[in-house]
């Protein structure tokens, strides 16, 4: 039964790596075409050159080393220069634009690569199955500390092993195992985080009915639990390494992390606040900043922020880029 629904995370996942690689490939597929075309131009314009030069070395007759020419013949072999410098032009610009197009194409298959990269690493499954009966299903994430209970309805006729899909699922509860009283603050930030995301969703059993909707559901925790456990790494991190970014203290406080930075080179210090939700790091995180020394306040960090694209590691990327613009030696 694990297996079948690992099988059923496994192609949700694929199913989003078919839609990007299908827009990198049309993409790249455009731009091999506009190549292509601008191929065939270049072609066309040097086989009219050539055909100029052809005309204006016909043209010309040399006699016992004098060259004897008329005025129709010196204006048609101005018209043809003419034509043949306006070719070498369209010639130097199509080569310009082709070198353009290689650069674009170049990038595209880093982004490729890139993505790929991004697909690899998050594609994951943060479940275990630790029970499988007649009656129920249990789902543990996060180290057993997320426990999801699923009771089924009656079983399908026919059905002996008890996974049809079109089975009824009565109830969804989740429980949390973890003891906040013994847990670092980065566990219990994370597990609030993960709990309100579930709190947010309203009734589990509208959104999962039948067992045919439980792979979904899987997948849609998963994602949730897996962007909360590298923000508690990212907390981890910042908690050990801080000193490297100017960072005196982080502390946490229900879903915020308040950030207390310090330079005697900036003569600066402040406190960055910064609210966490479960949709991290998708989103810009709301802040506010407590001047204690110097002129960094709001305005500033705002600046700072704006900079910073949403995605892996965002929080560390924050810290690193206040650490880079504003804290140190402005020489």
């Amino acid at each position: 039964m694990k297996s079948y629904f690992t099988k059923e995370s496994k192609i949700l996942a694929h199913n989003e790596k078919e839609t990007l690689y299908s827009k990198l490939l049309q993409s790249a597929q455009e731009q091999h075409g506009k190549l292509q075309a601008r191929i065939e131009k270049v072609d066309e314009l040097l086989e009219e050159a050539e055909s100029c030069l052809v005309a204006l070395e016909s043209g010309m007759c040399f006699q016992t080393g004098e060259l004897y020419s008329d005025s129709s013949f010196f204006l048609q072999s101005w018209c043809l220069k003419g034509q043949f410098m306006t070719l070498c032009l369209e010639l130097c610009e199509m080569e310009t634009e082709d070198q353009q197009m290689l650069l674009q194409m170049d990038e595209l298959k880093e982004t490729e690569k890139i993505c790929q990269e991004v697909l690899e690493k998050y594609d994951f499954t943060e479940w275990e199955i630790t029970e499988w009966s007649e009656q129920q299903a249990i789902f543990h994430f996060l180290y057993d500390s997320v426990e999801l209970t699923v009771v089924f309805g009656p079983p399908v006729d026919g059905d002996d092993f008890g996974g049809d899909p079109s089975r009824s699922i009565v109830s969804l509860n989740f429980e949390s195992f973890l003891d906040e009283e013994q847990a670092p603050p980065s566990s219990c930030l994370v597990q609030r985080l993960i709990f309100q995301f579930i709190g947010s969703q309203g009734r589990w059993h509208e959104k999962c009915p039948t067992l045919y909707y439980l792979p979904q559901v899987l997948h849609d925790i998963s994602l949730v639990v897996n962007r909360c456990k590298i923000l508690g790494e990212e907390v981890e991190f910042l908690e050990r390494w801080g000193g490297k970014f100017n960072l005196l203290q982080t502390d946490i406080k229900d879903t915020e992390v308040k950030l207390l930075f310090s330079s005697s080179v900036a003569f600066a210090k402040f406190e960055l606040t910064l609210s966490l939700s479960p949709s991290y790091p998708s989103a810009a995180l709301p802040f506010s900043v407590q001047t204690l020394i110097g002129n960094i306040g709001e305005k500033e960090i705002s600046a700072v922020l704006s900079s910073v694209p949403v995605g892996h590691h965002y929080l560390r990327r924050t810290v690193s880029l206040i650490h880079q613009n504003l804290l140190q030696d402005p020489r």
